[in-house]
């Protein structure tokens, strides 16, 4: 991938201006057999059929909380942060 860094407004992204683009480097320690530390956030991995309740929904009216919105596969896992 080739990147090019212009202080001018292109077509495509007339709202955003890029003066500095920095690469960013991931820290990754697995920590035990399931719990990653990715940039110091711990991760807790699950099988497909050890998903928590909450990895279904995105909202809940019932008890008003929120569901697990992000998360990664690593190793046939699924990571959620803690």
């Amino acid at each position: 991938i080739t990147l090019k860094i212009t202080n001018k407004i292109q077509k495509p992204f007339d709202n955003i201006i890029n003066t500095n683009i920095y690469a960013m480097q991931n820290t990754l320690k697995q920590v035990d057999k399931t719990t990653l530390k990715l940039n110091g956030v711990i991760y807790k991995g699950y099988t497909l059929s050890e998903l928590p309740p909450s990895f279904a929904f995105i909202y809940n009216e019932d008890a008003e909380n929120f569901g697990i919105q992000s998360w990664f596969n690593y190793k046939g896992l699924t990571y959620v942060s803690k």
